[in-house]
């Protein structure tokens, strides 16, 4: 068997023309229709929360209407959803965060890169991240950033396939409740 990057090709008996096309997560998925990307908006709020809820076993989660409709009021926040067949199932946050090093280039930080569990391998995270850097590119951002679990393997060859590296950059986080005040 070979790699074809985003399918895995199987040739049957050496024949170019009689191969399959199998998707490395689901051996026979039904065909997938394009998804559209779109900023989140305050109905979406309890998809994305369930989206959360897959990446991270924290009970804390709430995500609020209220700050969904702020966030796609801020020119500085991009909370995107990804719906296939109307339905969202994937989702992730760009942030740019002004910078003084390049005169007035902001950095983009992107958090919670989720997709629907029974929606991975059929390129969705890719179609976010690329929508990303584009708008990355628009807003003359000079890097993007992310963060990732140290114990999500798979989601760490994502991000490498993407084009981000580990090699030049050292993540550290410190969350709320290590937070060194009352």
């Amino acid at each position: 068997m070979g790699t074809g990057g985003f399918f895995e090709v199987i040739r049957r008996n050496e024949d170019p023309i009689s191969c399959l096309f199998v998707n490395q997560s689901h051996p026979f998925p039904p065909p997938v229709p394009p998804g559209v990307i779109r900023q989140a908006t305050p109905h979406d709020a309890a998809i994305i929360e369930g989206l959360y809820r897959d990446l991270v076993t924290d009970p804390g989660i709430h995500v609020l209407p209220a700050q969904l409709a702020a966030m796609a009021a801020s020119p500085n926040s991009f909370l995107l959803v990804v719906e296939v067949d109307g339905a969202v199932c994937a989702t992730a946050l760009l942030n740019l965060c002004a910078d003084a090093m390049y005169r007035a280039q902001p950095f983009g930080v992107i958090e919670n890169v989720v997709v629907d569990p029974q929606m991975r391998g059929w390129g969705l995270g890719r179609l976010l991240i690329g929508h990303i850097e584009r708008l990355a590119a628009e807003h003359h951002c000079t890097k993007l950033m992310l963060l990732s679990n140290h114990s999500r393997q798979e989601a760490h060859a994502f991000f490498q396939r993407c084009g981000f590296s580990s090699d030049t950059k050292h993540a550290f986080v410190k969350y709320r409740r290590q937070f060194a005040v009352p």
